[in-house]
Protein backbone atom coordinates (compact mmCIF):
# COMPACT_ATOMS: atom_id res chain seq x y z
CA UNK A 1 0.00 0.00 0.00
CA UNK A 2 2.87 2.32 0.87
CA UNK A 3 4.47 1.59 -2.50
CA UNK A 4 1.16 2.31 -4.23
CA UNK A 5 0.95 5.70 -2.48
CA UNK A 6 4.50 6.54 -3.52
CA UNK A 7 3.72 5.50 -7.10
CA UNK A 8 0.54 7.63 -7.17
CA UNK A 9 2.37 10.54 -5.54
CA UNK A 10 5.30 10.38 -7.97
CA UNK A 11 2.92 9.96 -10.93
CA UNK A 12 0.84 12.93 -9.76
CA UNK A 13 3.98 15.04 -9.31
CA UNK A 14 5.20 14.06 -12.79
CA UNK A 15 1.82 15.02 -14.32
CA UNK A 16 1.93 18.38 -12.54
CA UNK A 17 5.45 19.01 -13.83
CA UNK A 18 4.45 18.14 -17.41
CA UNK A 19 1.33 20.34 -17.28
CA UNK A 20 3.31 23.19 -15.72
CA UNK A 21 6.09 22.94 -18.31
CA UNK A 22 3.56 22.89 -21.16
CA UNK A 23 1.77 25.92 -19.75
CA UNK A 24 5.09 27.77 -19.50
CA UNK A 25 5.89 27.27 -23.19
CA UNK A 26 4.84 30.03 -25.57
CA UNK A 27 1.89 29.18 -27.80
CA UNK A 28 2.80 27.75 -31.17
CA UNK A 29 2.43 30.48 -33.78
CA UNK A 30 0.49 29.64 -36.91
CA UNK A 31 2.64 29.42 -39.97
CA UNK A 32 2.34 32.49 -42.19
CA UNK A 33 0.52 32.18 -45.49
CA UNK A 34 2.64 30.29 -47.94
CA UNK A 35 5.13 32.39 -49.84
CA UNK A 36 5.13 31.78 -53.58
CA UNK A 37 8.09 29.85 -54.88
CA UNK A 38 10.70 31.82 -56.84
CA UNK A 39 9.83 29.83 -59.97
CA UNK A 40 6.16 30.87 -59.65
CA UNK A 41 7.11 34.54 -59.27
CA UNK A 42 9.49 34.31 -62.24
CA UNK A 43 6.74 32.71 -64.34
CA UNK A 44 4.28 35.41 -63.27
CA UNK A 45 6.74 38.18 -64.14
CA UNK A 46 7.38 36.55 -67.52
CA UNK A 47 3.65 36.31 -68.29
CA UNK A 48 2.92 39.88 -67.15
CA UNK A 49 5.77 41.15 -69.32
CA UNK A 50 4.97 38.95 -72.33
CA UNK A 51 1.26 39.77 -72.01
CA UNK A 52 2.02 43.47 -72.41
CA UNK A 53 0.54 44.51 -69.04
CA UNK A 54 3.15 47.29 -68.76
CA UNK A 55 2.03 48.72 -72.11
CA UNK A 56 -1.13 50.13 -70.52
CA UNK A 57 -0.80 49.72 -66.75
CA UNK A 58 2.64 51.31 -66.24
CA UNK A 59 2.99 55.08 -66.72
CA UNK A 60 5.80 56.09 -69.08
CA UNK A 61 8.44 58.78 -68.85
CA UNK A 62 9.43 60.53 -72.05
CA UNK A 63 13.16 60.23 -72.65
CA UNK A 64 15.41 61.27 -75.52
CA UNK A 65 14.99 57.67 -76.78
CA UNK A 66 11.20 57.72 -76.51
CA UNK A 67 8.86 56.52 -73.76
CA UNK A 68 10.31 54.38 -70.96
CA UNK A 69 8.58 52.59 -68.10
CA UNK A 70 8.36 54.65 -64.92
CA UNK A 71 9.97 52.07 -62.63
CA UNK A 72 8.76 53.89 -59.50
CA UNK A 73 5.14 53.37 -60.61
CA UNK A 74 5.22 49.92 -62.23
CA UNK A 75 1.72 48.66 -63.03
CA UNK A 76 0.06 51.44 -60.99
CA UNK A 77 -2.33 52.53 -63.76
CA UNK A 78 -3.39 55.98 -64.96
CA UNK A 79 -1.73 58.50 -62.62
CA UNK A 80 -4.35 60.10 -60.37
CA UNK A 81 -2.20 63.23 -60.31
CA UNK A 82 -2.68 63.75 -64.05
CA UNK A 83 -5.48 65.73 -65.65
CA UNK A 84 -7.56 63.74 -68.12
CA UNK A 85 -6.88 65.29 -71.55
CA UNK A 86 -9.82 66.42 -73.64
CA UNK A 87 -10.71 64.31 -76.66
CA UNK A 88 -11.06 66.57 -79.71
CA UNK A 89 -14.56 66.52 -81.18
CA UNK A 90 -14.96 64.54 -84.39
CA UNK A 91 -11.63 62.70 -84.13
CA UNK A 92 -13.15 59.34 -83.19
CA UNK A 93 -15.83 57.93 -85.46
CA UNK A 94 -16.76 55.23 -87.94
CA UNK A 95 -14.91 56.95 -90.80
CA UNK A 96 -12.16 58.39 -88.65
CA UNK A 97 -9.91 57.19 -85.84
CA UNK A 98 -11.05 54.24 -83.74
CA UNK A 99 -9.13 55.31 -80.67
CA UNK A 100 -6.59 57.61 -79.05
CA UNK A 101 -4.30 57.15 -76.09
CA UNK A 102 -2.54 59.41 -73.62
CA UNK A 103 1.17 60.07 -74.00
CA UNK A 104 2.00 57.67 -71.20
CA UNK A 105 -0.28 54.95 -72.62
CA UNK A 106 -2.47 54.61 -69.49
CA UNK A 107 -5.61 56.31 -70.82
CA UNK A 108 -7.59 55.39 -73.93
CA UNK A 109 -10.50 57.01 -75.76
CA UNK A 110 -12.73 55.36 -78.33
CA UNK A 111 -16.37 54.70 -79.19
CA UNK A 112 -16.73 53.13 -75.71
CA UNK A 113 -15.81 56.45 -74.02
CA UNK A 114 -12.60 56.94 -72.04
CA UNK A 115 -11.01 54.08 -70.14
CA UNK A 116 -8.10 54.16 -67.73
CA UNK A 117 -5.61 51.47 -66.83
CA UNK A 118 -6.24 50.30 -63.28
CA UNK A 119 -3.73 49.91 -60.49
CA UNK A 120 -2.43 46.32 -60.44
CA UNK A 121 -0.13 46.80 -57.44
CA UNK A 122 -0.95 45.24 -54.05
CA UNK A 123 -2.10 48.53 -52.52
CA UNK A 124 -5.13 47.47 -50.46
CA UNK A 125 -7.15 50.64 -51.08
CA UNK A 126 -6.33 51.65 -54.66
CA UNK A 127 -4.94 48.47 -56.21
CA UNK A 128 -5.63 44.74 -56.04
CA UNK A 129 -4.11 44.20 -52.57
CA UNK A 130 -7.47 43.23 -51.04
CA UNK A 131 -8.23 40.75 -53.84
CA UNK A 132 -7.95 37.01 -53.50
CA UNK A 133 -6.47 34.78 -56.18
CA UNK A 134 -10.01 33.66 -57.05
CA UNK A 135 -11.15 37.27 -57.57
CA UNK A 136 -8.26 37.92 -59.96
CA UNK A 137 -8.97 34.75 -61.94
CA UNK A 138 -12.72 35.39 -62.13
CA UNK A 139 -12.14 38.97 -63.29
CA UNK A 140 -9.87 37.87 -66.13
CA UNK A 141 -12.09 34.93 -67.11
CA UNK A 142 -15.36 36.91 -67.22
CA UNK A 143 -14.13 40.33 -68.34
CA UNK A 144 -16.01 41.93 -65.46
CA UNK A 145 -14.58 43.81 -62.49
CA UNK A 146 -15.50 42.59 -58.98
CA UNK A 147 -18.18 45.31 -58.99
CA UNK A 148 -19.69 43.86 -62.20
CA UNK A 149 -18.58 46.55 -64.67
CA UNK A 150 -17.36 45.18 -68.01
CA UNK A 151 -13.67 45.66 -68.72
CA UNK A 152 -13.19 48.18 -71.48
CA UNK A 153 -10.77 48.37 -74.39
CA UNK A 154 -7.91 48.04 -74.79
CA UNK A 155 -7.90 45.35 -72.06
CA UNK A 156 -7.35 42.06 -73.94
CA UNK A 157 -9.17 39.89 -71.42
CA UNK A 158 -10.60 37.67 -74.18
CA UNK A 159 -7.11 36.35 -74.85
CA UNK A 160 -5.94 36.32 -71.25
CA UNK A 161 -8.97 34.27 -70.21
CA UNK A 162 -7.45 31.38 -72.18
CA UNK A 163 -4.52 31.15 -69.75
CA UNK A 164 -4.40 28.18 -67.40
CA UNK A 165 -5.30 28.59 -63.73
CA UNK A 166 -1.65 27.92 -62.93
CA UNK A 167 -0.52 30.80 -65.17
CA UNK A 168 -3.16 33.21 -63.84
CA UNK A 169 -2.17 32.28 -60.29
CA UNK A 170 1.49 32.92 -61.14
CA UNK A 171 0.58 36.34 -62.56
CA UNK A 172 -1.37 37.16 -59.40
CA UNK A 173 1.50 36.00 -57.17
CA UNK A 174 3.93 38.22 -59.09
CA UNK A 175 1.63 41.26 -58.93
CA UNK A 176 1.19 40.75 -55.18
CA UNK A 177 4.98 40.65 -54.75
CA UNK A 178 5.42 44.17 -56.17
CA UNK A 179 5.74 47.23 -53.95
CA UNK A 180 2.27 48.74 -53.42
CA UNK A 181 1.72 52.09 -55.12
CA UNK A 182 -1.05 54.31 -53.79
CA UNK A 183 -2.81 55.52 -56.94
CA UNK A 184 -6.55 55.63 -57.54
CA UNK A 185 -7.12 55.48 -61.28
CA UNK A 186 -10.27 57.33 -62.40
CA UNK A 187 -13.48 55.54 -63.30
CA UNK A 188 -14.30 55.20 -67.00
CA UNK A 189 -16.06 58.08 -68.71
CA UNK A 190 -18.98 56.99 -70.93
CA UNK A 191 -19.19 58.26 -74.52
CA UNK A 192 -20.93 61.56 -75.17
Amino acid sequence: MNTLRKFIGVSGLACCLVVTSLAAEPPVAKAPASTPKPATLARGKYLVTLGGCHDCHTPKLMTDKGPALDTKRLLSGFPSSEKVPAVPAGVIGPKSWGGLFTNDGTGWAGPWGISFASNLTPDKETGIGAWKEETFTKTLRTGKTPGGRPMLPPMPWEGIRQASDKDLNAMFAYLMSLPPVRNMAPSPIPPK
